[in-house]
């Protein structure tokens, strides 16, 4: 039987480049501001660019993503978040407009973090292991871990060299996804599952299917779950307990990350993930309460605990979803993981909206910044919520091939 090790190796360093390709760019934007002179909204654009480029990466892999290779598009994928990242470094100080490089470096690495996101899932899943559900919470663990290096070691660097030679700092993380690229070169990589009659005969199917409808909820409610939090763990640190930026990042999106990066491992031995109703069920009720307890504490660090129960209870809510597609639709290849990872990024940038939406609301009304940021966080209770009923009405479908 062939071995697939290098394979999953490969895959799990894909979602690192993943991380990368995300998590880098925020930690540069106060400094864009002072040395480019980078205004709040022209970083706003940035946001929302790099958000609608993978929905477009999302959209067009749905469609045509079965057409292209695993090889190909995993290859493509790595070497556009390396020339992103490369970009980065050195465009900002070739052309006229700095703005306009960084831009040029943001739409790269969301090409290439799209892609990772469309096309390392079906891969995996295609792989000949038994415990897929398992194999699938892994694989989104290295996403946490790779989040946790950007911002720990990106922290360590400015420390180290000073915050003036942040220009380096993108070449070092190309390294990743370069070595990346090159395994995907040579790696066996699995045939991909199709539909018979293509993806037209696929998606039609698939819109048919009140169970999948209900999967896309999940998905929008598991991504507005996640972000919703961990888009605002940095400055509930910074304005309820009081510490600089740097230490806010590593108390807030670190700790969230290190959390949800541990309930996928967890979930990925054994057979924790066998159940996955039962599990996603539990996750969702989960984080209601650390919503809950984020909002109703009256202490700062008991309420920055509610951060942690969240990331905890997030971890399985992406891959248990995805898990869960793949075995009533075992078919579906890339476009059905494409549909999925599309709901996921819009509930990705719901949930964080929603936040700021209330926060804003409550600010007007003359209540101080920790206050309105605890009530803007807790709306976002509703989500999980929202997932945990979700997860009960698709385990009664009786089309569904159930575990």
């Amino acid at each position: 039987m062939r071995s697939y090790r290098a394979t999953l190796i490969a895959s799990f360093l894909g979602y690192v480049t993943q991380a990368i390709s995300v998590n880098l760019l925020p930690l540069l934007f106060v400094t864009f501001q002072r040395e480019f002179a980078v205004s709040l909204e022209e970083i706003a654009l940035l946001v929302t660019v790099s958000f609608l480029v993978q929905m477009a990466v999302d959209l067009i892999a749905t469609r045509f993503g079965d057409k292209l290779s695993y090889r190909v598009g995993s290859v493509s994928a790595q070497a556009s978040a390396v020339l992103g990242l490369i970009s980065l470094s050195v465009l900002p100080y070739m052309l006229p407009s700095p703005y306009v490089g960084v831009m040029i470096a943001t739409v790269l690495m969301a090409i290439g973090g799209g892609l990772v996101e469309v096309l390392v899932s079906p891969i995996v899943d295609a792989l000949p292991d038994g415990n897929k559900p398992g194999i699938m919470s892994l694989l989104h663990s290295f996403f946490s871990w790779g989040f946790l290096a950007v911002v720990v070691l990106s922290t360590v660097y400015f420390g180290a060299f000073g915050v003036e030679n942040w220009r380096y700092l993108p070449l070092l993380w190309a390294i990743p996804p370069f070595v990346t690229g090159l395994m995907f070169c040579i790696v066996p990589l699995p045939e991909p599952k199709t539909e018979e009659g293509g993806n037209k005969t696929l998606l039609r199917r698939l819109f048919s299917s009140p169970a999948f409808w209900l999967m896309l909820l999940m998905m929008l409610c598991a991504g507005s779950a996640e972000q919703a939090a961990c888009q605002w763990a940095s400055l509930f640190a910074e304005t309820g307990l009081g510490v600089p930026k740097a230490m806010g990042d590593l108390i807030g999106p670190c700790s969230f990350a290190l959390l949800m990066g541990i309930a996928r491992i967890y979930y990925a031995g054994g057979k924790r993930a066998g159940n996955m109703y039962r599990s996603l069920t539990i996750c969702g009720i989960g984080c209601v309460c650390g919503y809950l307890i984020i909002v109703l504490s009256p202490w700062s660090l008991l309420s920055l605990a509610g951060f942690g129960v969240c990331g905890f209870s997030v971890g399985l809510m992406w891959p248990g979803v995805l898990s869960l597609g793949a075995k009533a639709f075992p078919t579906g290849g890339t476009a059905m993981f494409s549909l999925l990872a599309l709901s996921g990024d819009v509930g990705c940038s719901i949930g964080p909206g929603l936040v700021g939406v209330v926060s804003n609301a409550f600010q007007r009304a003359d209540i101080d910044t920790f206050t309105a940021l605890k009530w803007g966080i807790g709306i976002a209770a509703i989500l999980p919520g929202i997932l945990a009923i979700a997860v009960r009405a698709l385990q009664k479908q009786p089309a569904l091939n159930k575990e």
